[in-house]
């Protein structure tokens, strides 16, 4: 990125929300999309990448927090997809068990989540659509694997395009089509949920089953919900350490 180094950019976008170490990977993530090359579009669900980057490159000319930010998120939210392509099974699967279309998730959990990472750990994303989430915390903060879990067979497809286009290693991600409602829950080391199901029906049951399991294992885990549903249900060995109104964060066991 020429017109701003990472470093000033990253001063440029810390304020009294966003800590240094959060705003550098801000900085980090606005260089990298910023330098990109279009990416692959099998399904033509990105028409506007071209536009939104070079919007982008010129708020960077002369650059200005809010709209370096505003810029970066319209490109984010465009790459991340408001709804997964589903096929008419998938859809009728989705809605019998009570869940929620993709819609681009914020970039709060992104920007967290290197906080509670290590090398050996392995993630996982109920819900995942494209998994760009994922990617890109791999991309900050590398780690053993992610388990990107969705119902999209052509949301997995294009996540795979994605993911070489980031230039993640393959052995970095585990792509699975599967429901939500049958995915395995433990085993992971972070868990992001952007509330893939409501919590009635088949959902609430979901959730219950959540909670239980996480609750025996003895694998330490910690939980970003998005919209949270999974509290009401987790046990009181779970500590909440963080929420804005929209991420909830929980630890435990």
């Amino acid at each position: 990125m020429e017109p701003v180094s990472q470093c000033s950019l990253a001063r440029l976008l810390t304020c009294e929300d966003r800590p240094p170490d959060q705003a550098a990977r801000l900085a980090a993530l606005v260089d990298l999309f910023a330098g990109l090359p279009a990416p692959p579009d099998p399904f033509g669900l990105v028409p506007r990448w071209d536009e939104y980057q070079r919007d982008l490159l010129a708020t960077l000319e002369d650059p200005a927090a809010e709209a370096v930010e505003e810029a970066f998120l319209i490109l984010y939210a465009h790459l991340h997809g408001h709804e997964a392509p589903y096929t008419p099974a998938e859809r009728r699967r989705m809605d019998a068990a009570g869940g929620y279309w993709n819609h681009a998730g914020g970039l709060t959990p992104v920007l967290k989540a290197p906080d509670h990472l290590r090398p050996d750990s392995v993630s996982v994303d109920f819900g995942a659509g494209n998994g760009l989430q994922l990617l890109l915390v791999q991309h900050l903060s590398p780690h053993a694997c992610s388990v990107q879990v969705e119902l999209s067979s052509r949301a997995v497809a294009f996540g795979r395009e994605l993911q070489t286009w980031l230039g993640i290693p393959a052995d970095r991600v585990d792509w699975r089509v599967a429901d939500v409602l049958d995915a395995p829950v433990v085993g992971h080391d972070f868990i992001y949920l952007y509330r893939p199901v409501r919590p009635e029906g088949a959902g609430r049951a979901f959730y219950r089953r959540f909670a239980r399991e996480l609750a025996a294992q003895a694998r330490q885990v910690v939980i970003f919900s998005i919209a949270d549903c999974l509290g009401g249900f987790l046990p009181a060995s779970f500590e909440r350490f963080y929420t804005d109104g929209q991420l909830t964060c929980y630890k435990g066991p």
